[in-house]
């Protein structure tokens, strides 16, 4: 029998394995022709295990070779019946949409440019003079604990605010300045309303004359959230932040519950949205600066985010689930 044949003349994978087992399997032809061999003569013996051999590795090679070319046709075959029709569907594409942090983070610079206040950024990785150092913040502050920022072995870090920002710009320029600094920001926090990154929003004005002025502040700000969240009620508490002096928190009422006290504003009616107050002398001193007064004010994006969208849970923000974003198209 023309095994070589018979096994080229094959067309489907269960025949070829049928073959395989007549050659090969235990009680195939090829371990019992080698069982034969025995009985022959020394002289027969060397030139049958020859034929023997040389069918072995012929049929072996050509069999494998056989279920690569009829598993390669049946793969062709599957992708021609399982080929699409486009013209059945409809050729219109969904139209996207702007992240809910994005589209936030534009409304709040939209604000501030409207204002005349130029926009600048820095780098994400920062040295301990401009993110700490420059700022006022002296070695023991708890800013600077290892569980709050992300360190590098070179002593470098990443960016725990965008103020660093701020000091490139007095580094560079002389006043007047008038300016927003925009983009992530990294810490060791992971909860219901942190992340190890977010967005902030800064913004800093210096100046040489009276108009910059706490109250001059205090009227940015009022504007800025009037803008941002509608007819409110905001206050100003005295806070301390170790680059500005005096320094203050900003609340709104509860716009979830009207300043009427519910779980998310902790039954006090109110919402810290943001950090401000009048740059400190120390910090204008690290830049070389004299005779100058400043305001300075700080916000996180995604608070804002889940303020005017209702979103209770920050980590949803970077979930990427399709239920929500489909919501802001």
């Amino acid at each position: 029998m023309d095994w070589l044949d018979k096994i080229k003349n094959i067309t489907s994978l269960d025949d070829l394995e049928n073959i395989r087992i007549e050659i090969f399997g235990k009680k195939g032809f090829l371990p019992s022709e080698f069982k034969k061999l025995q009985l022959l003569s020394q002289e027969d013996k060397i030139s049958r295990s020859k034929f023997l051999n040389s069918l072995k590795s012929k049929a072996s090679d050509l069999i494998q070779q056989k279920k690569i070319d009829i598993s390669f046709k049946l793969q062709e075959k599957n992708f021609a019946n399982d080929k699409i029709d486009v013209s059945r569907f409809d050729t219109r594409s969904e139209i996207g949409s702007l992240h809910p942090v994005v589209t936030t983070m534009n409304k709040i610079i939209d604000y501030f440019m409207a204002m005349n206040f130029s926009l600048e950024t820095g780098p994400l990785i920062e040295d301990d003079f401009y993110n700490f150092g420059a700022l006022n913040l002296p070695l023991h502050h708890p800013a600077r604990d290892m569980q709050d920022t992300f360190y590098f072995k070179d002593s470098t870090l990443l960016r725990t605010h965008t103020s660093p920002v701020q000091i490139r710009t007095m580094l560079n320029q002389k006043p007047p300045i008038k300016i927003i600094s925009h983009g992530p920001v990294f810490r060791k926090d992971y909860d219901l309303t942190h992340t190890p990154m977010f967005h902030q929003v800064e913004g800093l004005v210096v100046d040489n004359n009276s108009e910059i002025s706490f109250a001059n502040l205090k009227y940015i700000l009022e504007d800025f959230l009037i803008y941002m969240f509608g007819d409110i009620e905001i206050r100003m508490r005295s806070s301390f932040f170790p680059f500005t002096e005096p320094s203050a928190e900003v609340d709104i009422n509860c716009i979830f519950c009207n300043g009427g006290g519910c779980k998310t504003c902790s039954n006090t009616g109110w919402l810290e949205v943001l950090g401000c107050g009048m740059v400190d002398e120390n910090v204008f001193h690290n830049v070389g600066y004299s005779n100058v007064s400043g305001y300075a004010f700080g916000l996180g994006v995604e608070r804002f985010a889940m303020l005017t969208n209702g979103i209770s849970d920050l980590r949803m923000l970077f979930e990427n689930d399709l239920r929500l974003l489909e919501q802001f198209k």
